[in-house]
C-alpha cells in the first residue's frame, strides 16, 4: 500500500491510496475460509463446502467490504501520524474509470485543510466591558417589593390605580396564554391605565403590547415570552379579569428585617438597601459576563483574519446530513454557519496556544458546584458528599449533559482568560441603560 499527499494550495490537500491484492488478500482468504466452515448449503456437509463455490457466491463482496475497511483505517492513521488539522472530513474523489474488477486500486480523497492565523488579544479597538450598578429607584422598587409581599392583601370591587390586577393574557396569533398578576404601577400611560381604572372581575380589556408596560422586561413577565420576542413586539391582546386586591405595606422594622434575614444581620433600612443592592449587582454581574464574552466572540471573529477553503466546505456540507443538499443549499448553510466555524477555530487556536485544559476531576467539581445551586433553591443548603457524587455521576454519564456542562466550564475559563489578558473600555451604567445599549 502507498499513501501519497499533494498539496493543491494553503487550505486544500489531495490524498492517494494505492492498494494492491497483497495488501487485503490474507484477510479476504480468513473470511472465505470462515464462511466455508459455517456455511450451510444443500449436497455438501457443513465444512465441506468447495472453496470455488464460496468464491464464487461471496468472493467479491467480502473483498470490496476488506479493501474499504483497509482504506478507512490507513486513511486515518495517515492522517494522524501526519498531524493534519482538516475541517470537516475528507471527501472522495469520483473516477468514473473506478471498477471492482481489478486486483489493484488508486482511491483519491479531497482534504480541507485548517488555516494558520495568530489572535491577536491586543487591538487598538477595545471592547466595551460593562460594570452595572443599581441605582436608587431601582433599590427602591425592591424596598417596596419586600413591603409588598410581606404586606396585608384585600379585595377590592373594582381596578383601582393602585391596585394589582390578576387575570390572563390571550394571543392567539402569538399563542400566549398566561396568567399573571400586574401592578398598575407598572401600566405606562394614561390611556393604557384609563383601560383598567373602574373595570370588575369578568371584565376583557383588549389591549396593545407596545407601550403597554414600563420596560421590556414587564411585559417578559406578564406574557412569558422570550427577550428577543419582547423587543419591538406589537401586537393586540386581550386581559381577562379574575382577581383585584390592594396591598397595605408592611413597615420597614426589625419583624420584616427579621422576616427577610433571618440571621439577623439586617437592622436598620440603610443595611437592608446595602443588601438589596449587593444582591442586585451579583446578578448584573453574570448578565455583564455573558455580554462581554458574546462582545469578545464577536470582536475576535471580526478582527481574526483567515481564508478557509469555501469549495470544500461546501462540498463537505451537501454530503454530510442525512439528506444530500443541493450546491445552492449548502452554500445557504455555510454562510449560516461561517461564523460559528471561524470562531470555533479561534477558541481552539486559543486553547491550544495557552494550555487551557479540561479534566474530568474539574467538570465533576463544576457539577457538583451546579447541583449545590439547584438542591439550595428548594431548601437543601447542605447535601451530603456521596449525594453530590451519585448525582454529578449520573449527569455526567448523559453525553448531552456532560457536554452541556462542559461549554459552560470552557466558557468561564475563557472569560476569565480574557478578562486576564484583554484590556476593555470599561463603561459604569445602570440595568435600564444596558439593556437599552445590549438589546437595542
Amino acid at each position: 500500500m502507498n499513501i501519497t499527499k499533494e498539496n493543491v494550495d494553503a487550505l486544500n490537500a489531495v490524498v492517494k491510496v494505492d492498494i494492491v491484492a497483497e495488501d487485503y488478500q490474507e484477510k479476504v482468504t480468513e473470511v472465505l475460509n470462515d464462511y466455508r466452515r459455517k456455511a450451510n448449503i444443500p449436497g455438501f456437509r457443513k465444512g465441506h463446502v468447495p472453496m470455488g463455490m464460496v468464491k464464487k457466491q461471496y468472493g467479491k463482496s467480502v473483498m470490496i467490504d476488506e479493501v474499504n475497511k483497509l482504506l478507512q483505517e490507513s486513511l486515518s492513521k495517515f492522517l494522524v501520524e501526519e498531524k493534519l488539522d482538516i475541517l470537516g472530513n475528507p471527501l472522495p474523489k469520483v473516477q468514473d474509470d473506478f471498477s471492482w474488477d481489478t486486483e489493484t486500486f488508486s482511491f483519491e480523497f479531497e482534504l480541507g485543510l485548517a488555516p494558520e492565523f495568530d489572535v491577536n488579544l491586543t487591538s487598538k479597538k477595545k471592547v466595551t466591558q460593562y460594570n452595572i450598578v443599581a441605582e436608587d429607584s431601582l433599590i427602591d422598587k425592591e424596598v417596596e417589593n419586600l413591603q409588598s409581599r410581606y404586606g396585608k392583601m384585600s379585595t377590592l370591587e373594582e381596578v383601582t390605580e393602585e391596585a394589582n390586577v390578576t387575570g390572563t393574557f390571550v394571543s392567539e396569533e402569538k399563542e400566549i396564554n398566561k396568567k399573571s398578576t400586574v401592578s398598575l404601577k407598572d401600566i405606562k400611560g394614561k390611556v393604557n391605565l384609563k383601560k383598567f381604572v373602574g373595570k370588575k372581575v369578568g371584565d376583557v380589556l383588549e389591549l396593545k403590547t407596545k407601550g403597554l408596560f414600563v420596560d421590556d422586561h414587564k411585559l417578559i413577565g406578564a406574557l412569558g415570552i422570550d427577550h428577543d420576542d419582547a423587543h419591538g413586539l406589537e401586537i393586540k391582546i386581550s386581559f381577562t379579569i379574575e382577581e383585584i386586591t390592594s396591598i397595605e405595606l408592611a413597615d420597614l422594622d426589625q419583624e420584616l428585617f427579621d422576616k427577610l434575614f433571618a440571621d439577623g444581620s439586617v437592622k436598620t433600612v440603610t443595611e437592608l438597601r446595602d443588601k438589596i443592592k449587593e444582591d442586585a449587582e451579583k446578578q448584573f454581574l453574570q448578565q455583564a459576563d455573558q455580554q462581554l464574552l458574546n462582545a469578545v466572540t464577536e470582536h475576535l471573529i471580526e478582527n481574526t483574519k483567515f481564508d478557509l477553503p469555501v469549495e470544500f466546505l461546501q462540498k463537505w456540507i451537501a454530503t454530510a446530513g442525512e439528506k444530500e443538499l443541493t450546491a445552492e443549499e449548502a452554500s445557504e448553510e455555510y454562510t449560516k454557519s461561517e461564523k460559528g466555524l471561524r470562531y470555533q477555530l479561534i477558541q481552539e487556536k486559543i486553547l491550544r496556544d495557552h494550555e487551557i485544559k479540561l479534566d474530568y476531576a474539574e467538570l465533576k467539581e463544576y457539577a457538583k458546584g451546579f447541583i449545590k445551586t439547584q438542591m439550595a433553591q428548594f431548601g437543601n443548603m447542605n447535601p451530603e458528599e456521596k449525594e453530590l457524587e451519585d448525582i454529578a455521576n449520573r449527569i455526567l454519564a448523559n453525553q448531552e449533559e456532560a457536554k452541556r456542562l462542559q461549554d459552560q466550564l470552557l466558557s468561564q475559563k475563557l472569560l476569565t482568560f480574557y478578562k486576564e489578558n484583554m484590556s476593555f473600555k470599561t463603561k459604569e451604567v445602570t440595568y435600564e441603560n444596558f439593556v437599552k445599549e445590549v438589546y437595542k
